[in-house]
């Protein structure tokens, strides 16, 4: 049975949006005018490279037995969706049009998977250590999320590496890191079996007779997606700099044994949360995978593009340590790096801090 899916935001969205287009369900991407023309107009392109293939291939949406069409936040109808996948910038809900139709899907009750860096605030709800803390410091508008509940946000730990080519239109997606989207389960169960239905389908997508790399997978453990705090604070937010941007292979391998001892410390406090030791990726394996990962991270790049503010995960990891009561001088300090470089941003452009950066 082909589902209806809202992604809201088009470019990471379209990786997602073009892996459920494959399995045959219908897809609205929420973007803004100009672009939405654009993917209405031509469709969508995503660039990934299949397993033993020396090449990327592009798969063009018009070709997928999915149905995509675009629309500006205005003109969703909620009540046509079976689900709602987040897919944009943290700051970007801040943006009043998205507030408004946020507060229409968070009255429609759907389930909504997020595939952000960021987790929203009612996924953190739903964990018992966190449901308490003083966390809305770290974003851009936390009144955001306030109508939504908790049981019915669901965390999706955005492992693929994916960018849109700077020379390209905005329908291209280049993905780098073909890995998987790691998904907490629901409060409800009716929900899962949406969840894993559409991993099932996805899974079983074949081109020319080979497997498409880029899976939904399902976990009951609430604590999956947490495991990429670490890949953030140990590399992402590294790659800021008081100078020039670095690459993640330069934040995580310039100095080896910092880097594992930053990257034990968040995955010892994910366990504290309730996380399981196996929920998380080891030092070794995430290490091998940032060799390969030569260019600076995104937040970095809007960084030293002057983006007046970013998805602030490293913010929020040193709010749950400091309440946890297990502070870390090299979080701190990364925290107080990316706070005085956005900062300058704000100087130099003469914004106020927190003004959010229009939906995409």
């Amino acid at each position: 049975m082909a589902r209806n899916i809202l992604i809201l935001g088009a470019s990471y969205g379209s990786l997602l949006a073009t892996k459920l287009l494959m399995a045959g369900h219908n897809v609205t991407l929420v973007c803004r005018k100009q672009t939405a023309e654009l993917i209405n107009r031509d469709g969508t392109e995503v660039r990934i490279k299949l397993r033993d293939e020396a090449t990327h291939r592009p798969i063009f949406s018009r070709d997928l037995p999915g149905t995509l069409n675009a629309i500006e936040p205005a003109g969703v109808d909620p009540s046509r969706y079976d689900l709602v996948g987040l897919a944009m910038q943290e700051p970007q809900y801040a943006d009043h049009a998205i507030q408004v139709l946020m507060v229409q899907i968070a009255w429609a009750k759907l389930p909504c998977l997020s595939i952000m860096n960021m987790p929203p605030l009612p996924y953190l709800k739903r964990i018992p250590a966190l449901a308490n803390m003083e966390l809305e410091e770290a974003y851009t508008n936390a009144t955001v999320w306030e109508r939504f509940e908790p049981g019915l946000v669901s965390l999706c730990s955005p492992d693929p590496q994916a960018f849109r080519p700077p020379e390209e239109a905005a329908n291209v997606l280049h993905v780098g890191l073909p890995t998987n989207f790691k998904a907490a389960s629901f409060a409800d169960e009716k929900h899962n079996l949406l969840l894993r239905e559409l991993e099932a389908d996805i899974d079983a997508v074949k081109l020319d007779g080979q497997d498409v790399p880029v899976k939904l997978k399902v976990f009951d453990s609430m604590f999956v997606p947490l495991a990429k705090w670490s890949m953030l604070l140990t590399g992402n937010y590294r790659c800021i700099t008081q100078q020039e941007p670095r690459s993640i292979r330069d934040a995580v391998h310039g100095d080896i044994n910092l880097s594992q001892s930053i990257y034990d410390h968040v995955d010892a406090i994910a366990q504290r949360l309730g996380a399981d030791p196996t929920d998380q990726v080891p030092f070794e394996k995430y290490a091998k995978a940032a060799e390969s990962l030569l260019k600076p991270s995104s937040a970095a790049r809007a960084v030293a593009g002057g983006a007046p503010c970013i998805e602030r995960v490293d913010l929020l990891v040193k709010l749950i340590s400091h309440q946890l009561g297990v502070p870390n001088a090299e979080i701190d300090r990364t925290v107080q790096i990316v706070n005085q470089k956005l900062n300058e941003s704000n100087v130099a452009e003469d914004v106020p801090q927190g003004v959010p950066v229009p939906a995409k």
